[in-house]
């Protein structure tokens, strides 16, 4: 599968630790799993943890989803043996590796230069980058991050929880709202006055979705920490959408139906878009730029979004019907 087409609407967490987890990820209907040898796994079971993991990916049907693994940070003892270890063992089955904490462009180079000497060596395929975005220092230097390794980078992922962390940010959830980001509106007549809730991680993430863009990247959002709240995690998975995000993680398998229900398009956008693409079909036939569509303009741009969501829809159902 081209890269660029890699169907990413949930990405599903599963401890490297966790021998249980790790033989359920493969069915649990996520679009991408990633094995986690870092954050879910204590310093004195990371040794543990990376062997399970190579046994995994060695031993399980991955078919019916991208597998990925999440190495443990640059400035780790466990880093430089997650990459070697895990790549050498069993690079033929691994589609990317998810890089935590990258602060800038250097610290993709280094992993890209070094799975390239064992991709070599091995004689494996090349094996794509995702970016974890998680601190001040990486959101500031996110464009450079998106320019680096191209043709290796598919995708960025806001980190929400470390970059709460990185900035200071006072948070009651992990990737949900805060009470305390509100503004009062004035007073009424009564003397009345209503508090608006807003989004706190609308700059970080906005500002991630416009770098990957600019760069061809997938933008994925982080997690939602309430494990519980189905409905809060579908606002802020719309709210995501709604930003030009294609994705969002899962910290459970109870997330990813839902995911994959949000970054799918419905049946009223695919048919909407199907009309929008006819329309301008029959305006460019008879020497038209833009045509109008239920009384609203539609022109070039609005090919390039409807195109979007068709292309989207077929391969969400090409998901479903393949073997």
């Amino acid at each position: 599968m081209d890269r660029r087409q890699r169907l990413h609407r949930s990405e599903l967490a599963v401890p490297g630790s966790s021998p249980r987890m790790l033989e359920k990820a493969p069915t649990c209907g996520a679009d991408v799993v990633f094995l986690d040898l870092e954050d879910a796994v204590a310093p004195e079971e990371k040794d543990a943890a990376r062997e399970q993991v190579i046994e995994a990916l060695r031993e399980l049907d991955w078919s019916r989803c991208a597998v990925s693994v999440r190495i443990n940070g640059l400035d780790t003892p466990w880093c430089y043996r997650d990459i070697v270890d895990v790549v050498e063992r069993a690079g033929d089955r691994l589609d990317l590796l998810l890089v935590p904490k990258v602060s800038c462009a250097s610290d993709l180079e280094f992993v890209a230069t070094l799975l390239a000497q064992i991709e070599a060596a091995r004689g494996l395929r090349p094996i794509g980058l995702s970016a974890l975005v998680e601190t001040a220092r990486g959101m500031a230097n996110v464009e450079e991050i998106a320019r680096a390794c191209p043709g290796r980078l598919e995708a960025l992922v806001f980190g929400v929880a470390d970059y709460a962390a990185s900035t200071g940010a006072r948070t009651t959830s992990i990737g949900g709202p805060s009470p305390d980001y509100a503004v009062l509106t004035d007073a009424d007549a009564e003397g009345e006055r209503e508090r608006h809730w807003g989004d706190p991680w609308h700059y970080p993430l906005s500002r991630l979705v416009v770098a990957a863009r600019a760069y061809d990247l997938r933008p994925i959002d982080g997690p939602f920490g309430d494990i519980a709240d189905h409905a809060g995690y579908v606002a802020c998975a719309r709210r995501a959408a709604a930003l030009g995000c294609e994705g969002k993680w899962a910290i459970h398998p109870s997330q990813v139906p839902l995911a994959n229900d949000v970054f799918t398009p419905t049946a009223a956008e695919v048919e909407r878009a199907q009309r929008i693409l006819a329309a301008l079909e029959a305006a460019r036939r008879e020497g038209r730029g833009a045509a109008s569509l239920d009384g609203k303009l539609i022109d070039a741009a609005s090919i390039r979004m409807a195109e979007n969501v068709v292309a989207k829809a077929k391969r969400a159902h090409e998901a479903v019907t393949e073997p």
